[in-house]
């Protein structure tokens, strides 16, 4: 069992400047106090009667967490439950939105965030283990900038609009929605898109789908009308690498036609510039043969899970190591080849590390203006992105954009910014200058304040190519609009000489040219959140900038999506932990729809670890629905008729027992509340989707339920699913989602066979066959693709009952015709006859799913074990009783006729021993109760093999 400690860290105190405006609390931050550092007195800031109710409410939330936290939980991770952070976050994101007081310094900026969100799941018997990144996020130390609602729309267009709340990055908080458009319809919307060096993979479909289902949620629910703009980053340090490298590698393999000397030695020597660089446990000199026996001595503690420094949990850093041991290994293998070995086997197996080896020797051979060497990788990588998105069915971008597009208007894009004060020119670059802006009453870092120091964030914003001199920057805040091209970079011409754009650049003059001065939406992952958005927020409101009048907000809501994680590392093309989207695809892991419903599960903005539970929650929910659609389906078919076959069945029951319309039709209704409830609680799709599953619920749950009232529920959810995209090949006014229904092409076959056979069960099960009773199959056209083989399971069953007819087959012989074609021969064209004996309902018709086949191979499995379990039961069995028979086979005259003794009685029972003394009465007794017992064994012996 697992405590919960917890503490915010912040505390309210009483004002000590009496003369100010206002009164009540202000927070005082006590998150850095040690027991060697007590704080001392400090001037506190007042807060206004609106803080004063936040503090109240936060003290509120506050005493619910420990409330909920008060008893133990179970845990096997150690910690934080997601209601545990949630209530944790609801606190504090309420409280460090609020003025703070420091009573004590804090050595460094990650020091004091630490502090700030101390909630840890602790064993009861062990020391305080350090907070999980996935369940204890760190919250800001510096507030949030003011966020400016748009502005009110008539009262009029606010009553025609649902009364939408957007969880908001620029506010941390669920903020209502409200459209620049005066008419409250359209909605211009930017998305941040992919960088196309490689495939996408499950955490870029947990980026794009997520957002792909709000789309769809507003403009297919709440009708809006979207301008959805998505850019393609085409240009970029990670493409410039990885098309230079492949460029340059391949060229170096055609000038070789086998595995020589000349490759050999570069790739030895392109082992070692690896190892030094990216492995500097191992030291220098460390020769391929020895590679893993080194790797394991310095390494061998982070392949068992541990992070380098052996201090806390292994992250990213760890995962970047295994990577790069990967590699190694990976080039050793290469190296071990002989020269008979393809060269391209071998170049597969070392192109990790000879990629930045050969590049760094021949990239300056490179042209700048040779565009072609990087479109050539990012128009592939762009076309196989959309044809995952397709597969995924996210919609195509209204409008799509790509930097190599745009580079003259980039290029007057980072002038104007230059010209308005923000920006200073650096050896043939541009940097945006933060202080400058910060002076002009702008704001820098809108969404994450309290990492605009984070050098490692910066860095990584500023790409893998950046310069490493920073001295000449006037702020450390300070970005790249335009990098001058250093050698085998692309480049533009520009007023300060031939360079390309930097990345942040690009999104705002894209979205600024087709979206304006200001826009609705701006959405991306969260990775993203800064320094990218935050950067991009900055210059895109330097840009539009005037002189004497006010900063206005670039974007009024930003949405971030959250990671996939795999092991608590976010899944990453830079770590190579990352599953392709078409191999998930393509291996059966995934389905699209399956993905989708994944994510719809989990809330779009929140983190999601896919594991075995997740998996089956989201497959129980497809199944429920599955099961759900197929029976409304089979009400339709039967009440409005299928083939030419019109039959009346009235009201349809699941299980016969009479009941009012009212109560199923109620919970429709509630249900429809409900779920836009809450769609419009900031697309809450986790609860939307309980709201589904809880009225098939309710609705399996009633009794007689009319016709008219199941096919409404069934068109409810139908379009309820296909606003989710959960439906790529939906017909308009069809019932249900793909994958429900049976082929067309075996309809006119299936259906009527059905019929026949339930007919046929009927009489067999009550134990009276009736033949003149009985319909014909009509013989039918099957000419049609796929046919035949529906058309042959009819005729052999009509022929089957023709013969039993003949024969004056018994009922059981009927019944066991019926089970075959059901187990056999519809099921092996993929087709499954549901008997619904206990509803007194026809057999449905439905396709056969993977988990009836699961379902089945379980049960056969059962079935075998239990025959094994039998039959190495019997012949244990029979082995012991041969084991047994096997004793027996000695004469109980002969068994003691050994040299242990010298004389023996005349039933060969020991008189005297070896030595000629008498044996003993007490052991004449035990001998004498070993001879009866051998006796009787022989005597079974003999009488079981036939010498008695």
């Amino acid at each position: 069992m697992y405590a919960v400690q917890y503490s915010t860290g912040y505390q309210p105190v009483q004002p000590v400047d009496t003369t100010a405006a206002s009164s009540g609390p202000v927070l005082e931050d006590r998150s850095c106090e040690t027991s060697r550092a007590r704080p001392q007195a400090a001037r506190g800031v007042p807060l206004s009667s609106h803080a004063h109710s936040v503090v109240v409410r936060a003290r509120a939330d506050e005493q619910s967490f420990r409330d909920k936290t008060s008893t133990s939980f179970s845990s096997q991770s150690g910690t934080p439950t997601p209601l545990m952070t949630s209530l944790a976050v609801r606190c504090l994101t309420r409280l460090t939105r609020l003025p703070l007081r420091r009573t004590s310094p804090c050595a460094t900026p990650s020091k004091f965030s630490q502090h700030l969100f101390p909630i840890t799941a602790i064993p009861s018997s062990a020391p305080p283990a350090r907070p999980s990144a996935s369940h204890a996020p760190s919250l800001p130390v510096m507030a949030q900038p003011e966020w400016r609602a748009p502005p009110a729309l008539s009262e009029s267009t606010q009553q025609q609009l649902p009364k939408l709340s957007i969880y908001n990055s620029l506010t941390r908080n669920k903020t209502p929605f409200v459209p620049l458009d005066p008419a409250g319809k359209k909605v211009g919307w930017y998305a941040c898109g992919p960088t196309v060096y490689d495939d996408a993979h499950l955490g870029h479909a947990r980026n794009y789908v997520s957002t792909d289902i709000i789309r769809r949620i507003l403009q297919d629910y709440f009708k809006f009308q979207i301008s959805f703009v998505m850019n393609i980053t085409d240009v970029d340090d990670k493409i410039i690498l990885a098309a230079r490298q492949q460029h340059l590698l391949s060229q170096w393999l055609a000038r070789h036609s086998s595995i020589d000397n000349d490759v050999r030695e570069t790739t030895k020597q392109a082992f070692a510039a690896y190892l030094e660089k990216d492995l500097p446990l191992l030291g220098k000199g460390v020769a391929p043969e020895a590679y893993k026996g080194e790797a394991e001595k310095a390494y061998g503690h982070v392949l068992k899970g541990e992070s380098v420094d052996r201090q806390g949990p292994p992250g990213d850093k760890e995962a970047k190591i295994k990577m790069h041991l990967k590699t190694a290994q990976s080039a050793t293998q290469a190296l071990s080849l002989p020269d008979s070995s393809s060269l391209d086997d071998f170049a597969a197996e070392a192109s990790g590390v000879l990629f930045p080896y050969v590049d760094a020797l021949e990239k300056h051979t490179v042209s700048g203006k040779d565009h072609d060497i990087f479109t050539k990788l990012t128009k592939r990588y762009e076309q196989r992105f959309f044809d995952d998105m397709k597969a995924l069915n996210v919609r195509y971008p209204d409008k799509l954009t790509r930097v190599t597009e745009y580079g003259p208007q980039i290029v007057d894009y980072v002038k104007r910014i230059e010209d308005n004060g923000f920006g200073y020119e650096n050896e043939g670059s541009v940097y945006y200058d933060t202080t400058a802006w910060e002076s002009s009453g702008g704001v820098y870092a809108r969404l994450e304040p309290w990492n605009r120091n984070d050098k490692e964030l910066q860095a990584d914003g500023e790409g893998s190519l950046a310069t490493k001199k920073t001295g000449f920057k006037r702020s450390g805040a300070d970005f790249a609009l335009w990098k001058a091209s250093k050698e085998g970079e692309p480049s533009w011409s520009s007023p300060w000489g031939e360079g390309r754009p930097g990345w942040h650049i690009e999104c705002s003059a894209m979205a600024s040219d087709v979206l304006g001065k200001q826009f609705d939406i701006h959405s991306g992952g969260i990775d993203l959140a800064f320094p990218h958005h935050d950067n991009e927020l900055a210059q895109s409101e330097a840009y539009w900038y005037e002189k004497g009048c006010d900063h206005d907000q670039w974007v009024n809501y930003f949405l971030h999506m959250g990671h996939l994680s795999i092991q608590g590392s976010k899944m990453s093309k830079s770590l190579k932990n990352f599953t392709t989207i078409r191999e998930a695809i393509a291996k059966g892991d995934w389905t699209p729809r399956g993905l989708r419903i994944v994510f719809l599960l989990g809330n779009w903005r929140d983190g999601l670890e896919i594991t075995g539970e997740v998996v089956k929650a989201g497959k129980a929910w497809e199944e429920k629905l599955d099961n759900f659609f197929m029976k409304v389906k089979d009400i339709q078919r039967r009440t409005q008729g299928a083939n030419g076959v019109t039959n009346e069945v009235g009201d349809m029951s699941l299980n016969g027992k009479d009941s009012s319309a009212s109560s199923i039709d109620t919970a429709l209704a509630e249900a429809q509340s409900k779920f836009h409830d809450a769609l419009c609680d900031s697309f809450d799709t986790p609860t939307a989707m309980r709201v589904i599953s809880d009225l098939i619920t309710a609705y399996n749950s009633a009794t007689n339920v009319p016709s008219s009232s199941s096919i409404s529920i069934g068109k409810w959810l139908t379009d309820m699913v296909v606003v989710f995209g959960l439906d790529a090949d939906h017909q308009e006014g069809q019932t249900g989602w793909s994958g429900v229904d049976i082929p067309d092409h075996a309809k006119p076959f299936v259906y009527p066979l059905s019929q026949l056979r339930d007919q046929v069960r009927e009489q067999a099960k009550a134990g009276s066959i009736v033949s003149e009773t009985f319909g014909k199959l009509d013989d039918l056209d099957t000419t049609k693709a796929g046919s035949q083989p529906f058309a042959n399971a009819a005729a052999d069953f009509q022929r089957k009952l023709n013969q039993l007819i003949e024969s004056g087959g018994a009922p059981k012989d009927y019944l066991a015709a019926c089970d075959h074609l059901r187990d056999s021969v519809l099921w092996d064209l993929d087709i499954y006859l549901e008997d619904r004996d206990a509803e007194k309902l026809p057999a449905l018709v439905r396709p056969l799913s993977s988990s009836l086949r699961e379902e089945r191979q379980n049960r056969e499995a059962a079935a075998a074990s239990k025959a094994a379990a039998k039959e190495k039961a019997k012949a244990d069995a029979e082995a012991a009783e041969k084991k047994r028979l096997e004793a027996g086979k000695l004469s109980h005259l002969e068994m003691f006729r050994t040299s242990e003794y010298s004389e023996w009685d005349a039933e060969g029972i020991p008189t005297k021993d070896a030595e000629g003394k008498e044996v003993a009465k007490s052991k004449g007794k035990k001998l004498r109760k070993d001879w009866e017992r051998q006796k009787k064994a022989h005597e079974t012996y003999l009488a079981a093999t036939g010498k008695a």
